[in-house]
């Protein structure tokens, strides 16, 4: 059975869809079957992984591409094999976001029964076709995010590395408390990735040194540098193993998806 991962942080800018992206392709290119769901409305994961005209990547990489988004994956009820564009490199299957999806959570809200479980109801249906489903979500805490959590079995939080990289993870937290008392009983964090860590600054080592305190063992071992391939990566609308390979933002997303391989084996 595959284990579905939210990754989720409600600050922006913390490398949320960087981490999502990059860790599905890694999972990829380590021959484990992968599904990533954009579940954001700003669909960033999704144009982090449409490669442009004429720039570097797969231009050829579209297949049986239908147009429905995860939009329509819960709301206009299509499954998983309706809304999925199959991708070659990186080789993961990807349900693409939909500017539709930033209206969603008013359209859930006239549901009386179950719209905290609308995208479960269809991951569910696939969880056994893949080994890794990850849910890029919104930087919000409405139903969206409230949906994602409850179709998860964990989470990932991405930390950045500064100043009040800690700010807003206790809502956080608190959500992922009432989403285990009332809907998804089994939830629990995953990991917590230090990102953007920079080893030349005395606040990257401090920030390392608070989040390590406070989340413990929960705390990956690999982190994320700062790099700037892993920035120009999605203007490409590649992951950063088509882009730069070699780059230490590669080899940091690589360890990470190594290091979440050897956890659940």
């Amino acid at each position: 059975m595959g284990k579905i991962i939210a990754v989720a942080n409600q600050k922006g800018g913390v490398g949320k869809t960087t981490t999502t992206i990059n860790l599905a392709a890694a999972l990829g290119y380590s021959k484990k079957k992968v599904l990533l769901v954009d579940f954001d409305p700003q669909a960033n994961a999704t144009q982090g992984l449409t490669p442009k005209s004429g720039m570097p990547g797969d231009v050829n990489t579209r297949k049986h591409v239908t147009g429905k988004s995860s939009y329509d994956l819960i709301l206009k009820d299509k499954s998983v094999k309706d809304c999925v564009r199959r991708i070659s490199q990186p080789p993961i299957d990807l349900i693409p976001s939909s500017i539709y999806l930033a209206g969603a959570d008013l359209e859930m809200y006239e549901y009386k029964a179950g719209r905290e479980r609308l995208l479960k109801n269809k991951l569910d249906a696939v969880r056994d076709e893949y080994d890794y489903i990850l849910i890029d979500c919104p930087p919000s805490l409405g139903l969206l995010n409230q949906n994602a959590l409850t179709a998860a079995d964990s989470v990932i939080i991405p930390v950045q590395c500064e100043f009040y990289a800690l700010e807003g993870i206790g809502q956080l937290l608190s959500t992922i408390r009432e989403i285990k008392k009332v809907f998804n009983k089994n939830l629990y964090i995953e990991g917590v990735l230090l990102t953007m860590y920079d080893a030349r600054t005395t606040l990257s080592k401090e920030v390392s040194n608070n989040v390590r305190a406070w989340f413990k063992d929960a705390v990956f071992k690999a982190y994320i540098p700062h790099n700037v391939k892993l920035a120009e990566a999605p203007s490409y609308g590649v992951s950063i193993f088509e882009h730069e390979p070699r780059s230490e933002g590669a080899k940091g997303y690589a360890l990470v998806a190594k290091e979440l391989i050897a956890r659940n084996s």
